[in-house]
């Protein structure tokens, strides 16, 4: 047994002292059993009761008790009088054994724990009958780590930690502690600098600019989304109808006095207008803790912890339950790709380059001003796929969109040739990343085999939704980047000039079942001076409008999954301002309400016909009837499923085109399903389709046509009329 010298108490009363362990607490002696305890701001201190006084050393805070220990039990109970005159009283910590289980140390090691979050943190944690607070942090670069609060005055000598040396993670059971605020102070131990870090495993945290940590209590919330969860399984599959709101929480809609309105207040108006328009899903930007507003989260510092902004993790539980039981699934943004230099979080954590690479120039991610986690690290890969777990177990949500995926797979991401270095074999993926991802929706698909992994990935990279046994990344779906360019860029083009970009329709169809695509009209899109999707649209106010229903139409009449950024649904006219609420004004004028009613009418349909979903991820769910007609801007093309097929014509001018010709396979009758130039949706209902024979004219490749009224800047969508066995199911 260690005996203090004058340089511990020296060690301890700089804060400097990485062992406290080795004297402190309970030891044998040759005099016997004593018991040594560091005490700040103390006057004098107790063992049990004031019938057993404990001795100071001189000129210091460390204090010893050497006696009868037979009535004081394995932990006993120090009290003690500050300078103040106060009598406190709390259970000595460096009398506790070590806690932490060897097996899940070694094994957030190895980088196999993705339950990490059990060991590491601020667990709630009963020894021996006595309640507290169980600290674990991982920081083997620090020569001394401490937990401080508000419960011991931000000390940094208070609460030194136990180290366990060969798993770098060090703790402290702090005995009477369940509720407060706290940090880890870090000693470095090549450089002796001071670091005030919050917990990367808090399960909640102070709301900003406050940074600490919070020690969460158990959840008590008793969930009531059984039905949902049971059905999952179909309300996820790749052949369901899933179109996708994707929402800002702290922007959709802000109180009367402008400040964030809460997770369950939020849930039932959020949940009434998504039920109104029709989507079957939510998709959440990141709601991890995070320092600032303008990042909209994708910045975050808190990867188990909700955003305090809406209120406390069983409130955020409550949200998703209720989306839930009102037949709504949630998705959230993650992001596993980098990470802020914030002074409080994950950069250089213990003093040294412990989540992001040690090499600057593949750390750094100049574009965001953020790092680069470090996916060669075992622990690194522990802690991210821990946290992916902790969001689809913990609050039952339906999936993950990855952010970033891109600059997680190439080392020259947004870099310049000069400024990255190649991988092992002269190449520019980054390997560890790939394998990474790999082992992460791996993970995901053994544990939380329902719940869906989507990739927001702008490359041609081949194999992003691939299987894992055939050589893929293992995502369920991927943006579909180039179609979202494609498209916006020709519909920003005034009629005239279409002609010229017909490619930029038609081009998707080239790739667009080498993935599992989703077609998402995004937040990126609406910010930055991009302007809003309606601010993008040329023409006349009834044009602009009219051409807006026509891009709504043609995605959710292409294949692959929809995805909608708010405000889109009412045309908002100015660009998407994070700091403020949705104009929600805008959204009860008659053109903008029949938007939302167009978009609504979508989904019905989506809900209805499977053609429109069923094999969204097949290459027999589509068929081109005609792409190639340039001079009138008009497409058309089949949806089929198993057991339907419909015609969908698009005339991307305001030019109605009288007496158009469009091929058919075989003969029939044929009626208008859906027609978005209707008076409902805003449009002029001038032309609509009465029931429509064939004609047994040859037209592009078919021996049978059909001849239409097409109505400007509109979408039509046809549907054979059955007459028994007239046709095989799935043709027209």
């Amino acid at each position: 047994m260690q005996l203090p010298s004058f340089e511990d108490i020296a060690r301890l009363s700089a804060a400097e002292h990485g062992d406290p362990f080795a004297f402190l607490g309970r030891h044998e002696t040759a005099d016997g059993e004593v018991l040594r305890c560091f005490l700040p701001c103390t006057r004098q201190a107790w063992v049990g009761d004031a019938s057993r006084p404990m001795t100071r050393f001189p000129d210091s805070d460390l204090f010893e008790y050497l006696g009868d220990f037979s009535a004081i039990g394995p932990h006993p109970l120090i009290l003690r009088e500050t300078e103040h005159g106060e009598r406190l009283s709390a259970h000595d910590p460096y009398c506790f054994a070590p806690m932490l289980n060897p097996a899940a140390m070694r094994s957030f090691q190895d980088g196999h724990h993705y339950a990490v979050h059990n060991l590491l943190g601020a667990h709630r944690y009963t020894v021996e009958g006595i309640d507290g607070t169980l600290f674990a942090v991982w920081a083997p670069g620090a020569g001394r780590v401490s937990v401080v609060g508000d419960f011991n005055a931000w000390d940094g000598r208070r609460h030194p930690m136990r180290f366990h040396a060969l798993e770098g993670i060090w703790e402290l059971f702090i005995p009477g502690l369940e509720q407060g605020t706290y940090k880890f102070e870090i000693r470095n131990a090549a450089t002796a600098e001071i670091l005030l870090k919050s917990d990367p495993f808090a399960r909640w945290s102070e709301q900003r600019p406050a940074t600490a940590s919070l020690i969460a209590a158990a959840s008590t919330y008793a969930w009531a989304d059984d039905r949902w969860l049971r059905n999952r399984p179909r309300a996820n599959s790749l052949q369901q109808p899933l179109s996708i709101y994707e929402v800002h929480l702290g922007s959709w809609r802000l109180t009367d006095d402008g400040s964030f309105m809460g997770y369950r207040e939020l849930a039932v108006q959020l949940c009434e207008h998504v039920r109104k328009l029709g989507f079957t899903h939510i998709e959440l930007l990141p709601m991890k803790e995070h320092p600032l507003d303008e990042s909209w989260g994708y910045q975050s510092t808190g990867y188990f912890a909700p955003t305090s902004r809406h209120g406390q993790p069983d409130d955020f539980r409550a949200f998703v339950d209720h989306c839930h039981q009102q037949g709504i699934g949630v998705l959230l943004d993650w992001v596993p790709a980098h990470f802020p230099r914030d002074a409080h979080a994950l950069a250089r954590f213990d003093g040294t380059a412990l989540f992001e690479y040690p090499d600057p120039a593949k750390a750094e991610q100049r574009d965001w001003g953020t790092l680069m986690f470090n996916y060669e690290r075992n622990e690194v890969r522990s802690f991210l796929i821990s946290s992916a777990l902790y969001w689809l177990q913990e609050f039952h949500l339906d999936g993950l969109r990855v952010d970033a995926v891109a600059a997680m797979l190439y080392l020259n991401f947004s870099r310049q040739a000069d400024s990255w270095t190649p991988n092992k074999f002269g190449g520019h993926h980054n390997i560890e990343a790939i394998e990474f991802l790999r082992e992460l929706n791996g993970a995901v698909r053994r544990e939380c085999p329902a719940c869906l992994m989507v990739a927001e990935e702008s490359s041609d990279w081949h194999g992003v939704t691939h299987d894992l046994d055939k050589g893929g990344l293992g995502f369920h779906l991927k943006w579909n980047m180039g179609w979202m360019h494609d498209t916006l860029n020709y519909m920003s083009k005034i009629s005239i000039h279409r002609q010229l970009h017909q490619d930029w329709l038609t081009f998707g169809t080239v790739y667009i079942f080498n993935e599992h695509f989703i077609l998402p009209l995004s937040h990126d899109e609406v910010v930055h001076l991009k302007k809003s999707l309606f601010g993008r649209m040329p023409g006349d106010e009834w044009q602009r409008f009219a051409n807006l229903r026509l891009l709504y139409c043609y995605q959710w009449f292409f294949p692959g999954k929809k995805l909608l950024f708010m405000g889109g649904e009412f045309a908002q006219e100015g660009e998407w301002d994070a700091a403020a609420s949705l104009p929600w004004p805008r959204a009860a004028q008659p053109m903008a309400m029949a938007t939302s009613h167009l978009l609504s009418m979508l989904n019905r349909l989506h809900s209805q016909h499977p053609a429109l979903s069923q094999w969204d991820c097949d290459a027999r769910g589509f068929e081109w009837l005609d792409g190639e007609d340039r001079l009138n801007s008009v497409i058309c093309f089949l949806r089929h499923s198993a057991g339907e097929a419909l015609i969908i014509v698009l005339n991307f001018t305001p030019e109605p085109r009288m007496s158009y010709r469009i091929p058919v396979h075989d003969p029939g009758t044929f009626q208008e399903l859906f027609n978005s130039d209707a008076k409902e949706f805003g449009g002029t209902g001038q032309y609509r389709q009465n029931l429509l024979l064939s004609e047994p004219v040859a037209h592009r490749g078919r021996q049978h046509s059909l001849v239409l009224n097409l109505p400007p800047l509109a979408a039509l969508v046809l549907q054979r009329v059955p007459h028994g066995k007239n046709s095989p199911p799935g043709k027209i």
